[in-house]
């Protein structure tokens, strides 16, 4: 695992002291060693390497990462441009099209995304092979809590989209009276027709950062 850098090192300081960060450390090289886990471990910490905490604008919280093979790297909703879209992604492509007049492209590379500040981080940051929510519980959640936590101190405008029961457990560390923060059921197709189809969470959100005098977001992944 490549170490966190930056002003994002700095602020989570406390956190690699920390015993249940050591146990996790030790926790994670065991499972890489004697299982496939994904993703690649240069690619755990890639939301906070391609996303600095001083750039950070949107964030937007995942679960845990995607299981098959070769479809995670550490962007949460995001694959690798050569694999195919998951479903998720489809139909939060399908609801951008929609509420932003973007065309639906060719792959599901959203490294674009985080390089303009949006930060797309999962709650668990490493999963084992074809076995959804197998890290749940080793400890990533008190570390991405944290790293929550830190960005809700941050004292600046600030969009938090949290799709699901799961991201919205974690509105308790967010500040409605300085962020914006907008809730909408998940993206799979189990449950986007229950009311995330037409949220439109990515005009909102450039609307806000606008009225903040803030570059909003570009969100169009163009094709490859």
């Amino acid at each position: 695992m490549p170490p966190i850098t930056g002003a994002w090192a700095d602020a989570l300081q406390s956190e690699f002291k920390k015993p249940y960060y050591r146990t996790l450390f030790q926790k994670v090289q065991e499972e890489y060693s004697t299982h496939q886990v994904f993703p690649d471990p240069d690619d755990i910490f890639n939301a906070f390497h391609f996303t600095p905490l001083d750039q950070v604008k949107v964030v937007i919280l995942g679960q845990d990462p995607y299981h098959g093979d070769g479809q995670a790297h550490g962007l949460c909703f995001s694959v690798k441009p050569d694999v195919e879209i998951p479903p998720s992604l489809v139909n939060i492509y399908k609801e951008l099209e929609t509420d932003e007049g973007c065309y639906i492209p060719n792959n599901g590379y959203l490294e674009k995304w985080a390089r303009q500040g949006v930060m797309l981080l999962n709650t668990v940051l490493t999963v084992r092979a074809h076995q959804a929510n197998s890290h749940r519980g080793i400890g990533w959640e008190e570390f991405t809590d944290a790293a929550i936590r830190i960005l809700a101190e941050q004292d600046r405008p600030m969009v938090f989209i949290l799709w699901g029961k799961p991201a919205q457990s974690k509105k308790i560390y967010l500040h409605p009276e300085k962020h914006l923060i907008l809730e909408a059921p998940h993206p799979s197709p189990l449950s986007a027709y229950r009311g995330f189809f037409g949220s439109r969470p990515f005009s909102k959100t450039n609307q806000y950062l606008i009225s903040h005098g803030i570059e909003p977001i570009d969100w169009q992944i163009e094709n490859i």
